[in-house]
């Protein structure tokens, strides 16, 4: 299936959010939590586009978007006027449906694709695991980590933050065999 303008703009935020994060900004919970809402409508909504329970969800997905970006943008005005509208421009161009962010082709079903610069990581629990925790993981280690399924993630980031984020989530693992003993 050929790339949406939501999915370039999409991979627009995240930069921008990764972008704000290295300049020390502190990015609210519920962008991140929003983020990683959006993408994961988006590919649920690519699943089959002609299915009428899934074409409302483009609604929701350009709801997301719009607020993540509304507020982004808030924060980069602060930054200054140039980085905001070098942003912008970003987000036009998404917009109108141009690549402004390539996505690595993959035949494999699972892989959405990193957003330009990431690494990714997919994950398979043996029982579903907590959001809340997976989340607070994900914002103290500078990741994305999106739910595929309640037992499948995937982490998006910097190699190196990944690394760290594993090192954390190992303990999910860990559980899970004390529960099974």
């Amino acid at each position: 299936m050929s790339e949406l303008p939501a999915e370039q703009t999409w991979l627009v935020l995240v930069e921008l959010l990764t972008d704000l994060r290295k300049k020390e900004m502190e990015i609210p919970k519920e962008i991140t939590k929003n983020i990683r809402m959006a993408k994961t409508t988006i590919n649920f909504y690519k699943v089959d586009p002609t299915d009428p329970e899934r074409q409302v969800e483009v609604k929701r997905i350009n709801e997301f978007l719009t607020s993540i970006q509304n507020f982004l943008m808030g924060m980069a005005e602060e930054v200054s006027s140039e980085y905001a509208d070098k942003w912008m421009d970003k987000l036009l161009r998404a917009s109108r449906g141009e690549v402004v962010y390539p996505q690595k082709k993959t035949n494999s079903k699972f892989v959405v694709g990193a957003p330009s610069g990431f690494s990714m990581v997919r994950m398979n629990f043996k029982a579903p695991l907590s959001e809340d925790r997976v989340q607070e993981i994900a914002e103290y280690e500078n990741v994305i980590i999106e739910f595929e399924e309640d037992t499948l993630v995937v982490v998006y980031g910097d190699k190196e933050n990944i690394k760290k984020s594993l090192q954390e989530l190992s303990s999910f693992f860990k559980e899970q065999l004390r529960e099974m003993e």
